[in-house]
């Protein structure tokens, strides 16, 4: 994937890596038990879900799932900004106005 014309100088292998090593922070952050903020783009965390009884999708059979964290990601205000002003002329799927 090309870069942005403003970021020809930087070699794509760089930014994986730094992209990379980015997500392991946050992963291991979040493995914690901690929280991850990055102000203007947004904030990770782990929200627990209980347990609950579940169904096999298959046969139907009530399953006892039981409780876990799952990693939570919330947009921040000036990332939730750009995506709204830059996505209004995207039609949202099944919705072609026909």
């Amino acid at each position: 994937m090309p870069l942005p014309a403003n970021n020809q100088d930087i070699a794509y292998e760089e930014v994986e890596k730094a992209v990379r090593t980015i997500i392991d922070h946050i992963s291991q952050t979040l493995a914690e038990g901690d929280r991850v903020e990055i102000r203007g783009f947004g904030s990770f965390s782990l929200h627990y879900q209980p347990p609950h009884l579940g169904r096999n999708p298959k046969t139907g059979v009530a399953i006892s799932v039981s409780g876990k964290y799952r990693p939570y990601f919330k947009p921040g205000k000036e990332m939730r900004t750009r995506v709204m002003n830059n996505t209004s002329a995207i039609i949202p799927a099944g919705n072609d106005g026909k």
